[in-house]
Formats: structure tokens, C-alpha cells, sequence
């Protein structure tokens, strides 16, 4: 359609060179020619040219500029598709897909069979799962262009994700039969074979699948996917047979594939653990150097059986050193007999290796390496921390390192052992040991630098990970670039743990970037999966981005922001300046000045790391105005996110609506995880939202009914509802007729008396118990601190967190006012964990006192398994 202000033919020569200048990146060039159309007076005004300019401005990083030219030559002329196109590029560029959607809808009312305005409209519509849309988009596309291969496969691909199989095997037949097998090796029709296959079989059709490979499996260049595809179809169908057929043939190409054994178990239809022991045990002497049939047959042996084959599988761990043996058999400590028939082993095997040099007391023949011994401690130091006996791994793995003192893996476990026990700082200091030992290994100094973050020693982990960041870029800043979730998660808690909320909302929000750029990542991929024919993978791509929202790195970000917010929204941050001045009315004149002294280093402080970070910044923006000028890319730079500043953040306005944002996802993909729903009634209780609080109670109770928080959440909504005296009629009703399959008829009182009676031996469950019978009833305070205050080796899930919330329920009064209680309950949880720093008090933390309260014990262990 021609343009409603048509150039003549000069200046229409001029715009034909912008375009051509837009294609090859020439942008400095496609601003003269633009400049020469618009000096002209009668084109000041003419709109595309002013379209385009704007498009090339934007690629120059000048986006307001860019704006303003667009709309400006919009406005001028409103049926060009070539304006309304290029306003769509800008609002693609700047992620508003939505906009941008309408904008190419716009630009098709005027040139409705324009191939290029289709494609970055199907584009759009497959990256905001608009699947009807793109349909018709890829329709389109389909009857302008027959013969292309793009044309047929993204036609046939939007049926499929519509989940019209049938519709989209027919696309998918009819262009096969077009395609010629050009090559003996034509790895893009084998690919569409495979994606035919797919799409069969996600239709139901197990037979049209099997048929399907029969017909064309010598076409398919990928025969290990074409023999699992055989093996799952089999199973399916039941014919066993030919499945176990079928994997035996994997397993001659792969022993070592677990999976494959674990098929054939299905496939030779064995239920018996004994049977599959057999079959396993033929696999072993079949493949007699497979470590996978070795391995499977512990998990499957019982009796003497295993006894036997866990002797030989350790010894020959042990002979040869492996590290992570440990690790491979913790499968194993799930059954409490295994787990007595390993111990006894090791302790025959200390004590052999120690006198005799051998395994065995008998025959001393066969001398084992002095390593031996060493590896046996480092697993005994592993087995006995497991069993939660840290005296014991404690002795194990300084015996270890008394033996060893260079091998890297001994410090590892130490400092594992102390996370265990609760002491995060002795632990980061044996992982720093470890560090220090091989300070090119990139795998050690992560581990470092998570447990000085679980220490809470954020600058430390931040200087320990610089040793692998790009020189000249700020290790955090580089870290946030490279999207290392792990770390920045692990620096969100810790400034939780610290009170800094609103550096760890800054880094939960860093993570949620991520999240958001991996999704806009997948933009590239739209067109290059089709081009290179990797249409599973494609599928695979679009279905992990849509639960990407579901991995536990979100989750556990996600769940601390939720949590931030919700203690800034009961205990809003008060002014810096007003809280010092309360705190000095009371200091004597010393403790006054230096604490002054110490503001005025903290000030100083700041101010050199904010001037440093300007300049950082004002460096950064250089290097980017620089990129952007000699971009190559075929998309306008976005614009830049909005700085996340932690006082910001910290004072926000609306604390509840912010943790929705992160909530939202997790209702629609983590809906399968009680904490999900915990966290929702958290949030809407506090906003008053009965329905929404109905709505999480009924969701967890469907998911555990038993979850102690979700007992302390059903007692509070409970009584919230008894005070509430404006509730309206209907809604009553509602809630009466949802509760009453929970509640059973029973009050507040009744639930929670029963809830303890159930559960008197879990601990967890009797802190969440207790807490709502003093709740509900103040005058139970006494019996509810005995009870509270009470380890017994009968309870169980005794555990060094359960503790430390109860001490800290007794500090912050959650039982009233309880005296000596709390201290009562610090030295019982500090005799019962002694190591962990949660119950020691200034004296107990430092290192002389933890050792003279502790190496005797130490001792006494030692000697006791010398001598055994």
C-alpha cells in the first residue's frame, strides 16, 4: 500500500538508503540521509522518515530521542504500517510485548500481508503464549509463503502446542512428503521425524508411534533415542519382552546408565527385592567392570547378602580412595539394619588396618596402602555425622587429618561436620583451611564463600570470590552479571540474619531479574529452533520456561523476600538519627564518644564506598555508551532497569503488595508445596482478606492437614473470625459451609487439644501446640513452659532450629513474661548442642571455653574407638 505521503523521487531515494543503512547497522550514516530528508521544508514533517530516524536513534542509545521522533512522525502519519511497525520495534525494545502486539495489529490494518510485520507479530505472540493468536498469525504466514520450511513447521507447531494433535500431524505428514532425502545423512529430516514421533505419542496413539518408528527408523540418525523411544513405547504397551529387548541393547552401549537396569526391572516385571538382586548380580559378572549393576545390587540385597557385598564394594572404595563414597552410599542409611552392618565393617576395618595393615586380622598377607586407613576415618568422620554423633565424626576426621594433614577433602568434611552442629563460623574457618590449600580451585573457593555468607561474613565471601570475577568490575557486580543465584541467595539470608532488610530485598530482587531474563532470553530462540530443526528441544524450551518460575532457587529467594516484607510491614524501620538519640540519652560519657567515633568511621566509610561505586558507575556508563554506538545486534537496546536501592526498598510503602509479586508465582507453580500457602494466609492475614485466608487454609489442609504451621494458622484464623463482629451474611455462610469439613464441628480449644494429644512426641508440633494453647488460654502459661522446656530422649525431630525458635519465642515473649526460663532452656539446648552458637553466651563462644568444656569428651570417644 503506498504511503499516505508519498516522496518524490529524490528524497523517496534518500529513504530507500536509510533502510539499507538500518540493515548493515549503519546508523551514523542513516542519520545524515534522514537529517537531508527532514531539512527539506515541504518534509519536515514527513513521518516515516521521522520513524525511522527514531528507530536509528535508538540503536545509538538515545531513547528519548527515539521516542519522540516516533510518535511525532506517528502522529503525522497514522496509515503507515512502516510507522506503526517501527513504534512497535521501540516497545518490543523496551520488553512491552503487549504494547507492542497492538501496535503490529495496528500496522496490519494497513498492510495486511506484510511478511515482516507477521513474523515479529508471531514472535510476540509465541513469547506471551498467545497460542490462538500465533495460530492465526502462522496461518497467515503459511498462505503467503507455502514453500518455505518455516512456513509449514510453525503452522503445524502452534496446533501442537494447542494440543490438536491431529491437526498438526497432518501439517506435519503433508509437508514430510514434500521434503527429498537429499544427503545420505539429512539430520533435519531426521529431526522432523523425531518431532513427528513426539507429537504421536503425546496424542495417545502408542501403537501409531511404534509403527512410526518401524516405518522410518533407518531415516533417524539418532538410534540411542530411537531405542529408548522402542523401550518406553514396550513398556507401555506391555509387551515386556521386547522392551527388556530393547534396553539390554542400551546397556551393551552404556553399563554404567542406572536408568536402564531400573527398566528392565520393570520390563522382566520383578517385585520381589530378592529377584532383582539376581538379575542384577547376572548384569555384574556380565559387565564385570560397570560400576552401576555393583552399586544397585546394595540397594537391593538384604541379610548376609548385603553384608557381603558391601564389604567388597567398601574395601575396594577404601583400597582405591574415593572421596565420595560416602555420598554414594547415603541411599543406603535410610534402612537402620544397613546402617549397623556398615558401622560394624568399619570398625573391624580401623581396627585390622590399625594393627595389621590389612582388612583382615587373619591374612596379613595382602598389605592395603597406607591411605586406606585415612580414607576409613574420613568416611567413619561422614557416617557418624549423619547419625548426628559429631563427638564421634569430630575424632574421626581430626584423626584423618593427624594422619593427612594436605588432602583437601578432610577440611571439607570438618567444616561440614560444624555446619551440622551449628557453629557456621568454625565451620567457614576449616573451609578457609581448605581454601587456602588450593587456591586455584574454583569449586573450593565456592564452597568458602557460601559458608563465610552462612557466618554471615559478607565482605569476606565477596573478596574470596574476586579470585574468580573479571579484573576492573566490583566482585558483587560481576557475580550479579554472571547471574550466580546461589550467591546471591545465600547473601539475601544472610542479610536477613543480620536486620539489613533492605540489602537482602535488593538481592531477592536481583534474583527475580534473572528469572525475568531468562524468560526474555528465549526470544532468540523462537526463530532459530525452527531454521536448525531442533523442534523437540524448542518444545522442551517453552515448556521449562513456563514453570521456570517453579526451580527451588526462586522459591528459596522468593520465600525470603516474603518474609522480609512481613517483618518491615509488623515492625516499619523508624528514622536512623531519632533511634541514636535514644540510645544515648542512657551512655556514660566514654561509651558516648566511642560510639560517636564509631558513626563517624561508618560515615567515612560510606561515603569513600559511594564515591568509589560513582565512579564505577560513571566507568560502566562510558563502556556501554561506547558499545551502544558500534551495537551489532539486531534488537534496540532495552532500557536500563531501575536501580535497586536498599533504603528504598527497605522504606516501601505498600510492604504487602510487594511480597504478592513474589507470592503470585509460587501459587501457580509451587502450588504443590505447603509453604506456598503458609506464606499466602501470612499475607492476607494481615490484610484482613478472610476469603483469600479461607482459600490457604483449604489448600494446605488438602496438602498435609498435619503441618504444625498450618495448625497454628488454622487456631488464628479461628479466633480472628470470633472477633470479627462486621462480617456480612453470605460471606458467613461461605465460610461456615468451607470449615466445616476441617473443623468438624469442634472449637479452637478442641482442635488444639486434640492436635497435642496426636502429636506429644514431635517436637515441632508441640511448639506450634503450645504456642496457641497459651494463645488461646493465658492462664495455661506454667504448664505450657514445663511442657515447652522439656527435652526428653522420647521426643522426636529434635533439632539444633526447633530449639532455637523456642529460645527465641521464650526471649521475645511469645509465653509472657517467663523469667529464668529462657536462660533455664539456653544451658539444656547448650548440653544437648554444644557446639551450636545459637545457645552459647559470650563466654561459652570463646575458643578456650568451648575446649575445656568439650576435649574431654573428645578424648574419651577417642579412646574408646582405638580401643575397639
Amino acid at each position: 500500500m503506498p504511503s499516505g505521503q508519498p516522496l518524490p523521487p529524490k528524497e523517496n531515494s534518500l529513504f530507500k538508503r536509510i533502510l539499507r543503512c538500518y540493515e548493515q547497522k549503519q546508523y551514523k550514516n542513516g542519520l545524515k540521509f534522514a537529517k537531508q530528508i527532514l531539512s527539506h521544508p515541504k518534509f519536515s514533517e514527513h513521518g516515516e522518515t521521522l520513524a525511522m530516524k527514531g528507530l536509528t536513534l535508538n540503536f545509538l542509545g538515545r531513547k528519548d530521542e527515539a521516542y519522540e521522533h516516533v510518535r511525532r512522525g506517528l502522529r503525522n502519519d497514522l496509515t503507515s504500517h512502516v510507522c506503526w511497525h517501527v513504534y512497535g520495534l521501540l516497545q518490543r525494545s523496551d520488553k512491552k510485548y503487549d504494547e507492542a502486539i497492538k501496535c503490529y495489529r495496528n500496522a496490519l490494518k494497513w498492510e495486511k500481508d506484510n511478511i515482516q510485520i507477521l513474523r515479529d507479530l508471531s514472535l510476540l505472540q509465541i513469547q506471551m503464549r498467545d497460542l490462538e493468536g500465533y495460530r492465526d498469525t502462522r496461518y497467515q504466514l503459511f498462505m503467503l509463503r507455502p514453500t518455505q520450511r518455516a512456513s509449514w513447521i510453525g503452522y503445524a507447531m502452534a496446533y501442537h502446542l494447542l494440543n490438536d494433535h491431529d491437526m498438526a500431524l497432518k501439517i506435519l505428514e503433508t509437508f514430510r512428503k514434500t521434503q527429498m532425502v537429499s544427503a545420505p545423512f539429512d539430520f533435519e529430516y531426521s529431526e522432523l521425524l523425531l518431532y513427528q514421533n513426539m507429537v504421536i505419542q503425546e496424542s495417545g496413539g502408542v501403537l501409531d508411534a511404534i509403527k512410526h518408528l518401524d516405518m522410518y527408523k533407518e531415516n533417524i540418525f539418532d538410534k540411542l533415542t530411537v531405542l529408548e523411544i522402542y523401550g518406553s513405547l514396550y513398556l507401555q504397551m506391555g509387551e515386556y519382552h521386547l522392551a527388556t529387548l530393547c534396553y539390554e541393547k542400551l546397556l551393551r552401549r552404556n553399563q554404567e546408565n542406572t536408568p536402564y537396569y531400573l527398566m528392565i526391572k520393570e520390563a522382566k516385571q520383578l517385585h520381589n527385592d530378592e529377584c532383582v538382586y539376581n538379575m542384577l548380580c547376572g548384569y555384574r559378572k556380565k559387565f564385570p567392570k560397570a560400576l552401576a549393576p555393583k552399586r544397585l545390587c546394595l540397594t537391593f540385597a538384604s541379610g548376609n547378602a548385603f553384608q557381603s557385598e558391601i564389604d567388597s564394594y567398601l574395601r575396594a572404595g577404601f583400597h582405591k580412595g574415593v572421596p565420595p563414597l560416602f555420598v554414594d552410599l547415603r541411599s543406603l542409611y535410610k534402612n537402620k539394619h544397613k546402617v549397623q552392618i556398615i558401622e560394624s565393617l568399619l570398625e573391624m576395618y580401623v581396627n585390622n588396618l590399625t594393627k595389621f595393615s590389612s582388612f583382615d586380622s587373619e591374612d596379613t598377607s595382602c598389605k592395603e596402602p597406607a591411605s586406606a586407613l585415612l580414607w576409613v576415618y574420613h568416611y567413619l568422620a561422614q557416617h557418624y555425622d549423619y547419625l548426628d554423633d559429631i563427638q564421634k565424626a569430630l575424632t574421626y576426621i581430626d584423626m584423618a587429618i593427624a594422619h593427612t594433614p594436605t588432602l583437601i577433602e578432610l577440611f571439607v568434611t570438618k567444616g561440614r561436620i560444624f555446619k551440622h552442629a551449628g557453629d557456621a563460623y568454625e565451620a567457614y574457618k576449616w573451609l578457609d583451611e581448605a581454601q587456602g590449600l588450593d587456591t586455584a580451585d574454583r569449586y573450593i573457593n565456592s564452597k568458602c564463600a557460601k559458608y563465610m555468607l552462612r557466618a554471615n561474613l559478607i565482605k569476606e565471601a565477596e573478596e574470596t570470590c574476586s579470585k574468580f570475577t573479571r579484573e576492573g568490575v566490583s566482585p558483587m557486580e560481576n557475580l550479579n552479571e554472571m547471574q550466580c543465584m546461589w550467591f546471591q541467595t545465600e547473601c539475601a539470608l544472610a542479610y536477613q540474619r543480620l536486620g539489613k532488610w533492605g540489602d537482602s530485598l535488593k538481592k531477592c530482587h536481583e534474583v527475580d531479574r534473572h528469572f525475568t531474563e531468562i524468560i526474555d532470553d528465549q526470544f532468540d530462540f523462537h526463530t532459530y529452533c525452527m531454521r536448525k530443526m531442533t523442534l523437540r528441544s524448542y518444545v522442551n524450551l517453552l515448556r521449562l520456561e513456563d514453570v521456570l518460575r517453579s526451580h527451588p532457587f526462586y522459591f528459596r529467594v522468593a520465600r525470603c523476600a516474603i518474609q522480609v516484607y512481613l517483618h518491615i510491614h509488623d515492625k516499619p524501620p523508624t528514622d536512623a538519627s531519632s533511634s541514636n538519640e535514644l540510645d544515648t540519652e542512657n551512655l556514660a560519657p566514654g561509651q558516648l564518644k566511642k560510639m560517636l567515633n564509631k558513626q563517624r568511621k561508618a560515615q567515612r566509610k560510606a561515603q569513600e564506598e559511594k564515591a568509589q561505586a560513582l565512579a564505577a558507575q560513571e566507568k560502566r556508563d562510558m563502556h556501554k555508551n561506547r558499545q551502544q554506538v558500534t551495537n551489532t545486534s539486531d534488537e534496540a537496546d532495552a532500557l536500563p532497569l531501575d536501580e535497586l536501592l536498599p533504603e528504598k526498598l527497605e522504606r516501601v510503602e505498600d510492604p504487602l503488595e510487594q511480597s504478592i509479586k513474589f507470592l503470585k508465582p509460587l501459587q501457580e507453580l509451587a502450588s504443590d508445596n505447603i509453604e506456598t500457602h503458609l506464606m499466602a494466609f501470612e499475607i492476607y492475614y494481615r490484610k484482613d482478606k478472610l476469603l483469600l485466608m479461607l482459600q490457604s487454609i483449604k489448600r494446605s489442609h488438602r496438602i498435609c492437614p498435619d503441618h504444625p504451621m498450618f495448625h497454628s494458622c488454622l487456631i488464628r484464623f479461628m479466633e480472628k473470625l470470633l472477633k470479627l463482629d462486621n462480617i456480612q451474611e453470605e460471606m458467613q455462610l461461605v465460610l461456615n459451609k468451607q470449615l466445616e469439613p476441617i473443623l468438624g464441628g469442634m472449637s479452637a480449644a478442641e482442635i488444639n487439644s486434640q492436635f497435642l494429644n496426636k502429636h506429644q512426641k514431635s517436637l515441632p508440633a508441640l511448639v506450634q501446640g503450645l504456642k496457641m494453647k497459651y494463645k488461646l488460654d493465658n492462664s495455661s502459661q506454667q504448664e505450657v513452659l514445663d511442657q515447652i522446656t522439656k527435652l526428653d530422649d522420647s521426643l522426636e525431630d529434635v533439632n539444633i532450629q526447633t530449639c532455637t525458635d523456642i529460645l527465641n519465642s521464650l526471649i521475645n515473649g511469645e509465653f509472657g513474661e517467663v523469667g529464668d526460663a529462657a536462660e533455664e532452656y539456653r544451658k539444656t539446648c547448650y548440653k544437648r548442642f554444644p557446639l551450636a552458637t545459637a545457645f552459647h553466651t559470650d563466654q561459652d563462644r570463646s575458643p578456650m571455653a568451648f575446649w575445656s568444656n568439650s576435649y574431654k569428651t573428645l578424648n574419651e570417644t577417642h579412646d574408646n574407638c582405638v580401643s575397639n
